[in-house]
């Protein structure tokens, strides 16, 4: 017999300092909500310690709670959600299920593009790394409250000893993978294969990297990271040997119990402004450009695809174009496409027809990835993959793993590119780059 989610009101405490409470848990997931809570997709917060079951896949090979497994990797990930008990009344967006990441090799892997680049062990991520919760912390950032709920009925943790003793952020000095020219280049060729009829887009990007300390803190890295970059999406994820620091813009799909989907593709940036006329002023510029609106128009057709793929027929609409959002540190051209999931699918199947994200590919998806990998220095690993949650209802929510930094082993990876299009030019495209890496490489004090 199932048993109800067991839901306890604890006294507002705000979600970073709620994570330094597990400063010592070595499985964290933290869906991390940052910037104005009065909208909705700022407002809820999740942070999920102590795992019931992990997942993870590299090489090729699967592992489940640390022993080698056969099998679809789907069927492992439904098999985990399905195993978390209780019937979720909590009325709480999330209260518990699988919290995860999608690598871009993954999405490659699931496209049948094979990568010229090393593309596992001490320089990128695992392919996917998953785990199930039973237990949540829930903040309402717009409300200022918190809850904890647990389907096993565990005590709330107490959330007043907070975890003390966070090492300095050390100052890093960065490597990129390709230098200047090489990268204009490339843009360059980018543009005579959109010029030969190849493709319409590609997403060309970069990688820098730094050796940390012996005693890196990666939490109190991503701490200052959401001081500096408060995102709507962000997420921290620890594991053994791993760890993602993201300060995402970007959903990337999202879906309801009822099978409603959204996806929010990102194409298009400007700086913020230094004040409101000159905020003003980039924002109309940007509305108005007409290769930022080709880029932005011709991803959403792309995600139009992907989502159609196991949506309903004629559920799909786009009911936003290339409207100006504003962010921290930027402005963004951001669409909406919706559609409604048909009968007999789930999360995970629109995770598979989905992945790798639309937005940081091109277009056709394929061909675009194909070029991407002969031209660019490096693979991608967690960088322009995809955080994901399925909760106990089985609804999803994701995002597009960018303004993103990994620690795997010794190693920080941070990553940055931009939507190359016949309109693009080479030096503007770099410019646009470096305005997108800086405020991540600035947690370190480093330069490019």
């Amino acid at each position: 017999m199932r048993v109800g989610v067991r839901v306890v009101e604890l006294g507002w405490v705000e979600p970073g300092a709620a994570l330094s409470a597990f400063a010592g848990e070595p499985w964290i997931a933290f869906a991390d909500s940052g910037g104005d809570a009065a909208g909705e997709r700022a407002r809820w917060s999740f942070l999920c310690p102590w795992p019931v079951e992990t997942l993870l896949c590299r090489d090729g090979g699967v592992w489940r709670n640390g022993e080698v497994v056969s099998g679809d990797v789907r069927e492992h990930l439904r098999e985990m959600r399905a195993r978390i008990c209780g019937d979720d009344i909590s009325g709480l967006p999330f209260s518990g299920g699988v919290i995860g990441l999608a690598s871009y090799e993954a999405g490659m892997r699931l496209e049948g593009v094979v990568s010229r680049h090393r593309a596992a062990g001490d320089l990128t991520a695992p392919e996917l790394v998953a785990a199930s919760y039973e237990e949540a912390l829930v903040f309402d950032r717009l409300e200022r409250r918190v809850w904890w709920v647990s389907g096993r009925g565990r005590g709330a943790p107490d959330l007043r000893v907070v975890a003390g003793g966070f090492g300095a952020v050390p100052w890093l000095s960065f490597r990129a993978d390709m230098g200047r020219d090489a990268w204009l280049e490339a843009v360059r060729e980018v543009v005579r294969f959109i010029g030969a009829g190849d493709i319409f887009q590609a997403n060309l990007t970069m990688r820098w990297q730094a050796e940390v300390p012996v005693g890196f803190d990666d939490m109190a890295a991503y701490l200052a990271l959401r001081e500096g970059s408060p995102a709507p999406f962000g997420a921290y994820l620890r594991t053994p040997g791993f760890s993602l620091l993201s300060a995402s813009v970007e959903r990337f799909v999202s879906m309801a119990a009822d099978g409603g989907i959204e996806t929010r593709p990102i194409k298009g940036t400007a700086p913020s402004g230094a004040s409101e006329a000159e905020a003003a002023g980039f924002a109309a510029a940007l509305a108005a450009d007409e290769k930022e609106n080709a880029e932005n128009l011709m991803i959403t057709d792309l995600m139009r695809n992907d989502i159609g793929r196991v949506c309903e027929i004629g559920s799909v609409s786009v009911p936003q174009l290339c409207g100006v959002e504003r962010f921290r540190h930027l402005h963004h051209l951001v669409s909406c496409v919706r559609g409604r999931l048909r009968g007999g699918l789930d999360a995970v199947d629109l995770l598979r027809a989905t992945l790798p994200p639309g937005s940081v590919t091109g277009a056709p998806k394929r061909r675009a990835m194909e070029i991407i990998d002969a031209l660019e220095g490096s693979a991608r690993g967690a960088y322009c993959g995809s955080v994901f949650r399925i909760g106990r209802d089985g609804a999803l929510d994701s995002s597009v793993v960018i303004r993103s930094i990994s620690l795997v082993g010794r190693r920080l990876l941070v990553g940055a590119g931009g939507g190359i299009t016949w309109l693009s030019d080479p030096e503007r495209e770099y410019e646009e780059m470096m305005l997108k890496v800086a405020p991540l490489l600035d947690v370190f004090s480093g330069g490019c």
